[in-house]
């Protein structure tokens, strides 16, 4: 894991927004004890004070992180996550070629390794995709003469742990790299062929109601290097996205606030 401090995408006096990598955890786990660096403590070094995170992204999953500067703003960020008033994106790269567009709405059920996830209740879970690229190799993986890779993305309605990995399996779809959820020999001939070892799912858009200025921030962030150039040999670099930090509509008072 690098030491390289991590990629602001915004800042102001109440709030920022960072990059976390593939591989980083937000914070300390007991379900990885042997780990020494985390999103927010590096954060917190990073910036010389205390921060307080809003939401979450699994450890293999890289995008874009919220955290509140103070505590009055992050019970204010925290209820528009709970509120589901938060826009996400996501960009996936997925085995086979998918939807053009639907909706996924499947209940399911929580997944916290203290019980058994049958005795779990559902809970609603809905996640909007749509293609928006793809691409056929002709390499013979699996019991198919060609193999074929959709790059999807994935806009959650509701914040379910693992809801996209899931809901994308479920549909027959599953994200390429990921361990539980995905199929072993293409996560094997990505890794192998292509250099690509991580799970290529990466939160690239959020976009909240600043409780401060009362305006729209929407957030873009670029890729790691690793799946750009994935893009890039599959002849997706259109659909890359950049680093950005902008208003949608115009705020009571930006003049605080710095995009990095």
């Amino acid at each position: 894991m690098s030491d390289e401090p991590l990629r602001v995408l915004y800042q102001d006096k109440e709030l920022v927004a960072v990059y976390k990598p593939s591989g980083l955890l937000v914070h300390r786990t007991a379900l990885a004890k042997g780990e020494t660096r985390f999103t927010l403590q590096i954060l917190r070094d990073q910036l010389g004070q205390r921060v307080y995170p809003v939401h979450r992204l699994d450890r293999p999953t890289s995008g874009i992180l919220l955290f509140a500067l103070t505590s009055e703003m992050a019970s204010a960020l925290a209820a528009q996550f709970s509120a589901q008033q938060v826009q996400k994106r996501y960009l996936a790269v997925v085995r086979g070629i998918g939807p053009e567009q639907e909706c996924l709405d499947w209940p399911l059920r929580e997944e916290d390794g203290r019980r058994p996830k049958a005795e779990m209740p559902e809970q609603p879970a809905r996640t909007e995709i749509r293609r928006l690229d793809s691409v056929e190799l002709p390499i013979a993986i699996d019991r198919y003469p060609q193999a074929r890779y959709s790059l999807m993305e994935t806009n959650p309605l509701t914040g379910r742990r693992h809801q996209i990995r899931r809901h994308l399996s479920r549909r027959g779809y599953p994200i390429i790299g990921d361990a539980k959820h995905g199929k072993g020999v293409h996560n094997r001939f990505f890794r192998e062929r292509l250099d690509c070892s991580r799970l290529l799912l990466a939160a690239v858009g959020l976009s909240i109601q600043h409780p401060t200025y009362q305006a729209t921030l929407a957030l873009s962030a670029a890729l790691d290097t690793d799946m750009s150039q994935l893009f890039d040999r599959f002849g997706w670099s259109g659909h890359l996205p950049e680093n950005g930090a902008r208003w949608q509509d115009a705020p009571l008072s930006s003049s605080s606030s710095t995009s990095l």
